[in-house]
């Protein structure tokens, strides 16, 4: 077979042809999962060098933007940020109808619908997407990458999407994958950060990360988990029964961490301000209430 016609002999009949613009880290993961996978890659970036591991594994290297659009029916963008990606679609805007565009650069909700707005009048389907995991990740089934916007360019795209990791399609309002997003980020740093504040505080008596950090897995995972899956439904219906652990006893409890960390000289902003989230509940009529309650301080 010629292979300028078909330049990745491993591709398979039926694989939906993919153009990505972008070859950052995440973008070249991107492309080399799309390739080992069977579907026909092209790629595009502007700076052509780092095409090079990937074309060496079969895809095909566009010289421009239009080239790189005209040669798939579904474009996957991975850009630096919204600005850029327009930088490289707008002057091609003409190029685009009927083709579909999966947009994971990093971004706003507000900048998806934007995106979204945009994309209508050209006839360019647009789907917005969230990639919940680094690029060793990409590949990995249980790796989420989330998406909204068009439910049909979801379905048209489904099976080569599904490759890159688990996609879960949260609805057709365009930013609601960047809003799961940076809420998950959020929750991503504040546990990252409770549990360092942890092993500073372990560690303050010779206690190793590596000793530590198997129970506090286990804990979050069995014990954590289940009273977020229980509050979940008491913040829906907006009643916050302490049959648990109430508010007030919850700052009792965080009353001895602040005393063990300050003990053992380990900086104690986070307890601190965590009690001070947890004293406004309580002024405001919680303390009796499940910690579910303290939502209740926190939005608007």
């Amino acid at each position: 077979m010629n292979n300028a016609l078909n330049p990745n002999p491993e591709n398979k009949p039926g694989k939906t042809p993919v153009t990505v613009i972008g070859l950052g880290n995440m973008g070249s993961a991107l492309a080399a999962t799309l390739l080992a996978n069977g579907h026909p890659t092209t790629v595009w970036n502007r700076s052509a060098a780092k095409a090079k591991p990937l074309v060496d594994q079969g895809a095909h290297l566009a010289a421009t933007p239009e080239e790189a659009v005209a040669a798939s029916p579904l474009i996957l963008a991975c850009v630096l940020d919204h600005d850029a990606l327009h930088a490289v679609l707008d002057p091609h805007s003409g190029s685009l109808a009927g083709k579909d565009l999966v947009n994971l650069t990093s971004g706003s909700p507000e900048q998806a619908d934007e995106a979204a707005a945009w994309a209508g009048p050209l006839g360019l389907g647009y789907l917005d997407g969230a990639v919940m995991t680094t690029p060793p990740g990409v590949g990995n089934p249980e790796m989420m990458f989330l998406y909204s916007g068009s439910a049909e360019v979801f379905e048209r795209s489904r099976a080569a999407l599904a490759v890159l990791g688990d996609p879960l399609y949260l609805g057709p309002e365009p930013g609601r994958a960047s809003l799961y997003d940076v809420a998950l980020l959020g929750l991503m740093w504040s546990a990252f950060t409770g549990w360092l504040h942890g092993t500073a505080l372990v560690g303050a008596d010779a206690t190793k990360a590596t000793d530590f950090t198997p129970v506090a897995v286990r804990w979050m995972t069995h014990a954590v988990a289940g009273f977020i899956g229980t509050y979940a439904s008491q913040v829906d219906a907006g009643h916050y029964p302490g049959d648990d652990a109430t508010v007030d006893v919850q700052i009792a409890s965080i009353g001895h961490l602040i005393h063990a960390a300050a003990d053992r000289g380990v900086d104690n902003a986070l307890p601190e301000l965590l009690k001070a989230t947890m004293e406004r509940a309580s002024a405001a009529g919680h303390g009796s209430d499940s910690y579910a309650s303290v939502i209740e301080v926190i939005r608007v």
